[in-house]
């Protein structure tokens, strides 16, 4: 695992020390996806240059990515002003709405273009070079010696531009500089880690950070330190379950977010509850009455769709399902729930022996292995079999959970939340 990772973990670091930092600056701004919008950006010059036949990776294809974001740099830089009739905002969603439209259509027109709409979305951080993240690091530790260099003006733009004006600064010029050496960054990250990726280690963090700490230097340290957390925990997950690395770590992102979010606000029900006693906790009961009658009118309405909170309710205390099935249904439901899970564990132990077989661990002359692919491809049509009955015995069940669990749960959350509705009506009045 260390031999196959360890590089790509540098390659994390290195993009949390300078998207970390950069991502303040973003969201201080209220530019929130300008490096989704410069990514693009990036990415169409990689495609341009893919069209004029340089290969994705190569130094043409970077320099074709830079000189697309430095135009995209300096039209970001013109448009940002003090009262201006369109908000920069919309100029940044239109250029990567564009940029992504131009991308399409011009890898429409080449071979394996979804290849490269993955590969430029996804990028390939796993087979990073020690020369690349070498590369990244010299360069990134050079524009981040020029921020330090330039740290006042453009902190004072960022976190208060009223004030900067009022200063007199070069608001135009300035900007320009920063866009400038933020879409070399964002141009030489694109290549390796890929447009979501990027995105994720320059706002997440930084946001993140901006809900955990006040000041700038705090927010910088809690962020670089979410990034180290999320760049191991997303490598692992992407080793431990075989999953797309870049896609992993964003997934990673989200959850840490999700968790904080989560965290965060149980923190802040439980200040209510002392402040306020168990009055707080009148929005979070309607909220949840609210869920109930929706779960209980959708069953009731619509019990053949998907229900995925009764199906996690009967996967954990089956007689929900089963006090729904006549004796013949229950008797067969118990027949196919042992059968698939024979099956199933049968299946785990051939596929395990095909992949010692595979690596070398194991042999198996060519016709056992013959053998071995046909019985896991008819073991596995046996147990499509298997789930058709319990998704039949299922449905069997949920016409009849319709009137006897969706009726009662929708009167009980309807009546529940009108109860909470009136008695906040009744203290806001008084």
């Amino acid at each position: 695992m260390l031999e196959l990772l360890w590089l790509p973990f540098l390659a994390c670091l290195v993009l949390t020390g300078i998207h970390v930092y950069l991502g303040l600056h973003v969201l201080a701004r209220g530019v929130i996806f300008v490096d989704l919008a410069l990514a693009q950006v990036a990415a169409l010059g990689i495609t341009a240059a893919f069209l004029a036949g340089h290969p994705i990776q190569s130094e043409a294809a970077y320099w074709y990515a830079l000189a697309f974001t430095v135009c995209g740099a300096a039209l970001f830089s013109l448009t940002r002003m003090r009262r201006a009739v369109i908000p920069q905002e919309a100029v940044i969603g239109i250029v990567y709405a564009v940029s992504a439209a131009i991308t399409v259509l011009a890898v429409d027109r080449a071979p394996q273009g979804s290849e490269h709409i993955k590969q430029l979305l996804v990028g390939s951080i796993l087979t990073v070079t020690p020369a690349e993240v070498v590369r990244l690091a010299v360069l990134y530790g050079l524009i981040g010696v020029l921020h330090v260099l330039i740290r006042r003006p453009l902190l004072e733009i960022s976190f208060d531009p009223e004030g900067a004006r009022a200063r007199g600064r070069a608001m135009r010029g300035w900007d320009f500089c920063f866009y400038v050496t933020f879409g070399v960054v964002v141009t030489s990250s694109v290549r390796v880690a890929g447009v979501l990726l990027v995105f994720s280690y320059l706002i997440v963090p930084a946001a993140v950070a901006a809900l955990l700490a006040g000041s700038v230097a705090r927010r910088l340290v809690t962020g670089w330190a979410l990034g180290f957390l999320v760049s191991v925990l997303g490598l692992w997950a992407s080793f431990a379950w075989d999953l797309p690395t870049g896609a992993a770590v964003v997934a990673t992102f989200g959850a840490m977010m999700a968790g904080v979010a989560l965290v965060r606000g149980g923190l802040g029900l439980a200040r209510g509850v002392r402040e306020r006693g168990w009055e707080a906790l009148r929005g979070v009961g309607l909220v949840g009455c609210c869920a109930l009658g929706l779960a209980g009118l959708l069953l009731a309405a619509v019990p053949r769709m998907d229900h995925h909170w009764l199906n996690w309710l009967e996967e954990a205390v089956p007689p929900i399902e089963l006090a729904f099935l006549t004796r013949g249904e229950r008797q067969t439901w118990h027949e196919s729930r042992e059968a698939l899970a024979r099956a199933q564990a049968e299946v785990r132990r051939l596929t395990t022996l095909q992949e010692d077989v595979q690596w070398g661990r194991a042999k198996l002359t060519e016709d056992q292995q013959q053998r071995l692919r046909q019985f896991l491809a008819s073991r596995g049509e046996i147990s499509a079999g298997d789930r058709f009955v319990l998704r039949t015995l299922r449905a069997h069940a949920r016409e009849r959970q319709r009137f006897w669990l969706g009726v009662p749960l929708l009167a009980l959350g309807t009546l529940g939340a009108l109860w909470l509705a009136r008695g906040r009506r009744r203290d806001a009045s008084a």
